[in-house]
């Protein structure tokens, strides 16, 4: 059966990114309400300004604050009578140059996963009372990074891995109710947080091209991203990727998996690369 969107109530974290605007307008235009949460409420209030008053909710929310996670479900349910969809889509990843496990910055590295991993659990677990009284639906904003190797990038790729497995459980405890729960797989898209790989850091951007052929390097835009999740969320798939070239690799993860962990450490142009993006970091020197 066909879920449909008309009068649903969707709290979207993270919506003041390419991702979480994108999938704010298409909701919207299916006759959502929605309520709008980012870091800061100047953020929010710029998205919120496109929609009619009635039917957007504009709140900052630091999704390391369990307690601030909760009072957003409390003033949705106050608000609108109901809370149907979560998506978990905040997110960050390295803020300049990206780091090696050993290089990295570790105060950066744990907030990372704090915002990216715990952030997620907040979510989840502030909404997940009200999304099984409304037989409603969680959406948690993976990546293909689950299934990739997360060099240079472990603290993204870590959370995004453990988010992913999370779901999946949430998926399975879900049975005897008419919720359910759908992990999002957005591949290369053009939003800020892509950007590193894409010319935002010259080694990045190598490193990408050093190892990855044309075709799963080319990007999909927010908008294209956001009409995949309607889909997904109008037929309640559990998993949601886009585009759809990440399938198979997706399917076939184990043995992507293996030779990609045995070619990158004997990849002498990659590991060359790797050496100075490591010397980039602040307190090394070049090797």
């Amino acid at each position: 059966m066909s879920y449909s969107l008309q009068d649903k109530v969707v709290l979207i974290t993270g919506a003041a990114g390419g991702i979480g605007a994108a999938t704010a307008r298409q909701l919207y235009a299916k006759g959502a309400s929605l309520v709008l949460t980012d870091i800061t409420q100047a953020s929010v209030d710029q998205l919120a300004r496109e929609f009619d008053p009635a039917r957007v909710l504009a709140l900052a929310l630091d999704v390391t604050d369990g307690a601030a996670t909760k009072a957003v479900v409390s003033q949705t349910v106050a608000k609108f009578g109901r809370l149907d969809i979560a998506f978990a889509n905040a997110g960050i990843a390295w803020r300049g140059t990206p780091g090696t496990i050993m290089s990295c910055d570790e105060a950066e590295f744990e907030h990372i996963i704090n915002v990216d991993l715990f952030g997620v659990w907040r979510t989840i677990r502030a909404a997940l009372p009200e999304i099984v009284r409304n037989d409603g639906q969680i959406l948690v904003t993976s990546s293909i990074y689950a299934f990739l190797n997360g060099v240079a990038n472990a603290p993204y790729a870590a959370s995004k891995a453990a988010i992913e497995m999370i779901t999946r459980a949430l998926q399975v405890e879900l049975g005897a109710t008419k919720a359910s729960a759908s992990v999002v797989y957005p591949g290369w898209t053009a939003t800020a947080l892509a950007k590193i790989a894409f010319g935002g850091n010259d080694l990045a951007t190598q490193m990408n091209e050093a190892i990855l052929p044309a075709f799963l390097r080319r990007q999909i835009s927010p908008e294209q991203m956001a009409s995949a999740i309607i889909k997904g969320i109008e037929a309640r798939r559990p998993r949601i990727i886009a585009p759809g070239r990440w399938v198979p690799i997706s399917l076939a993860r184990g043995v992507f998996s293996a030779v990609t962990d045995w070619t990158l450490p004997r990849h002498s142009h990659f590991q060359s690369l790797l050496q100075q993006l490591e010397a980039q970091q602040p307190g090394n020197t070049p090797k």
